[in-house]
């Protein structure tokens, strides 16, 4: 009976491992630096891809190796051209990725967990279990998919990726890290980390260590409520990450690093977007400045907030401007799609909590 030789992934495989690998099978170093480019620079998704090998070495690495790419499951594009995709992992997990153009931008918003363990209350992947996190090649595969999209439904390619998709980067930091390494390396997409923004609901010690380990690209807080009380109503993990210990961490993360930092507000009717609510949130800048994005809500299904209204959406900003913070105002995309982050994996049963 012949044996079932496991294949490994090989995108799991460093450069310097893959030229040990090909050296012990009897083959030149080089031979791996060409692997690695189809790889991380072609974005190939089959070894019968790899023109410059031979048919043998080919053959070798489809017995010994497979690459685990992901697929589009579904998709959704919505009168306003926002895009929204299921990708089908190679474990039949299902995560999401949305596509937003605007005049200037082509801008790419990715997951990096499957599921999310934090249970944000205005969030439909709050519903989700966390299985998993996502493998730094099947982060990096959504922005391949997704500029491959853009180019053929809009003519131009990415600009601008943000990782504020399903679950929470930083409980990802491992995968977080490689996959900007392969999206902005030279040997690999080779985009600009200042196109990159990641956005995380706050957990202060990983903060901290982003700028430890000196990350050049962008952050973002998922701030939507300027006092302790109102945010651990809607998000849990303020009680063990309050806003006095997000404060000190992003102070060092912007001392450390020199990077933008954004907070995210999104706005709920009657909830969040009082005049009292803004004085709150000027308070808050003025501790840590940043720039604000308020963000109208998309809500999920059977969610309990609603979109706020525009007059007082508004108002909101114009005090925040009036009181010197710069301020964008996030109009709703894909209202008639399933655009809120966590909806369309949700109707794909990406993962169900028991």
């Amino acid at each position: 009976m012949q044996e079932v030789v496991k294949k490994k992934d090989i995108r799991k495989l460093n450069l310097e491992d893959l030229k040990k690998v090909f050296v012990e099978n009897g083959e030149k170093a080089f031979r791996a630096k060409q692997v690695y480019e189809w790889l991380w620079k072609k974005s190939a998704t089959s070894f019968d891809d790899m023109t410059n090998l031979s048919k043998a070495q080919r053959e070798w690495l489809n017995q010994h190796f497979e690459i685990k790419s992901l697929t589009i499951a579904d998709e959704q594009k919505s009168e306003d051209e926002t895009i929204k995709s299921a990708f089908l992992l190679a474990d039949e997990h299902v995560v999401e990725g949305v596509l937003i153009p605007t005049p200037k931008r082509v801008t790419a918003c990715i997951s990096s967990q499957v599921g999310c363990s934090l249970s944000c209350k205005f969030c439909a992947t709050g519903r989700l279990a966390r299985l998993r996190n996502l493998d730094p090649g099947e982060i990096y595969d959504q922005v391949v998919k997704l500029n491959n999209q853009a180019e053929a439904n809009y003519g131009k390619g990415l600009t601008n990726i943000v990782y504020m998709g399903m679950g929470e980067p930083l409980m990802n930091y491992r995968g977080l890290l490689e996959s900007v390494d392969k999206i902005t390396s030279p040997e690999g997409l080779g985009m600009s980390p200042k196109r990159i923004t990641v956005s995380t609901a706050g957990i202060a010690r990983s903060i901290k260590k982003l700028a430890d380990d000196q990350v050049r690209f962008n952050l973002a807080l998922s701030l939507h409520a300027a006092t302790d009380e109102k945010r651990s109503e809607i998000m849990p993990i303020n009680d063990s990450n309050s806003l006095d210990a997000l404060a000190e961490a992003l102070i060092y993360f912007s001392e450390n690093t020199k990077n933008t930092i954004t907070y995210e507000y999104i706005i709920f009717r009657d909830f969040n977007d009082s005049i009292e609510d803004a004085k709150a949130l000027v308070k808050f800048c003025r501790r840590v400045p940043a720039k604000v994005n308020i963000i109208e809500y998309n809500p999920i299904d059977g969610g309990e907030f609603e979109r706020a209204e525009i007059e007082k959406v508004d108002a909101f900003a114009g005090y925040l401007e009036k009181n010197g913070i710069q301020v964008n105002i996030r109009r709703s995309r894909g209202k008639d799609i399933d655009a809120a982050c966590g909806q369309l994996a949700n109707k794909n049963k990406a993962a169900s909590k028991a």
